[in-house]
Parts: C-alpha cells; structure tokens; sequence
C-alpha cells in the first residue's frame, strides 16, 4: 500500500535554517519538502504554481510577514495548513499567529522527532502547539481584560519588539522592506495607542510583558 505524502513548503528568510528543515524532512517517508521561499511574496508566487499540503512558516521575515501573511494565506489557500516555526518563544506572538489562523506553532530549538510530530498531526486535521507555550496561552486567554500591545496591528507589533531590541528607525526600515517614513509613521502610532512617552517607556514595557524582538 503507497504511502500518503505530505507536501511541505518552507518559509524561511534564512537559507542555513531551510537547508537544514530540507535535510530534516527527507529522512521522513511520508514527507515531501514541495518547494522554499525567502519571504511572503516568494511563497504566494509558488503557491498560485503549485500546491502542497502545509506550509512551515518563520513569523519574523521581511516584507509580508507574521499574522498578515498568515491571513493572506487562509484567505486564499484555506486548503493549506499552516505550521509556524519560529525563534520566539513569547505566548503573545503565538497568540497572534493562532488567532490569525496557524493550525500549529513551534520554537525552532524543538526536538526534531516533536516537528515530524506537528507535522502529522496537523496533516491529518490537527493542530498542534508547543508544549512549553501551553501554559502560557492559557494563562493569557485567562487573562481579564488587555493589554495595550494586543491594539497594535501586525505591523505596528513588529516595529515595536524591533524598537525594544534597539534596532534604530533605518534599520528596522531595511529589515522589513519599508521606507524610513513608513516606519516613523507606525512609530508615532504606536507610541500614541499604547501611551508611551519616551523610548525608555517602550524599552520598560517590552521587559514587563516578554516581548523583546531576538
């Protein structure tokens, strides 16, 4: 009896870390590694292609990216799912690649045996998140009431823990693709939505509730 595949397309904008996932999932029987990309775009141009079964997503890449990317992808391939493996371990972040619609997360210092495990799961109508988020997706769905970073669109989100890391303006502008009055704009905004006076506020806040970008 032939073994079903499970077509899977990788994401990420490090080429070191696809290498590695290729050579990671050729040694699985079942699994097929259908195609890679660098970014949002790349991936939406294979997609519209070719097909495949799930998608391994980074969240932080440059361009479209995290739970935007991940909508885009619902919206116009609901068929395929979404495994998001990723360098941040915060519950927010996982938070918001599940709402947007990620049938799975993972941190990239996972067992490999735990990422064929996802892989499956959700490959057969499952979902899957990292046993050590649990605890914390729950204690924050728990949670009364929200936080002011839970206001921020994507985008404003991923400037904000590029911020806290000390990235300046032109570089979180180069790493994202944006122009330098992009990135100011979104700046201003979320200053504004979340009350923060000075960078030292941002920086503070960033500390307090985990959300220091890597």
């Amino acid at each position: 009896m032939a073994t079903t595949m499970i077509r899977v397309f990788i994401t990420d904008d490090h080429a070191i870390v696809r290498h590695g996932l290729k050579q990671l999932l050729a040694l699985a029987p079942d699994i097929e590694v259908a195609g890679e990309a660098s970014n949002g775009e790349a991936l939406l141009n294979a997609l519209s292609r070719d097909c495949c079964d799930m998608v391994l997503l980074d969240m932080n890449m440059p361009g479209l990216a995290g739970a935007s990317l991940i909508e885009r992808l619902r919206a116009d391939y609901p068929a395929v799912a979404i495994l998001v493996l990723s360098m941040h371990i915060e519950g927010q972040v996982a938070n918001r690649a599940l709402k947007a619609g990620a049938h799975g997360y993972l941190t990239k210092d996972s067992d490999p045996e735990i990422l064929l495990k996802a892989i499956r799961k959700i490959a057969a109508g499952g979902n899957y998140i990292d046993p050590a988020l649990v605890e914390t997706l729950v204690f924050d769905q728990g949670a009364q009431g929200g936080f002011p970073h839970e206001e921020l669109s994507e985008r404003e989100f991923q400037v904000f823990r590029k911020l806290a890391a000390g990235r300046t303006v032109g570089e979180i502008a180069d790493e994202l693709c944006l122009s330098i009055k992009t990135v100011s704009t979104h700046k201003f905004r979320l200053m504004r939505k979340m009350n923060l006076q000075t960078h030292t506020d941002l920086v503070r806040y960033a500390i307090r509730h985990q959300l220091i970008d890597g």
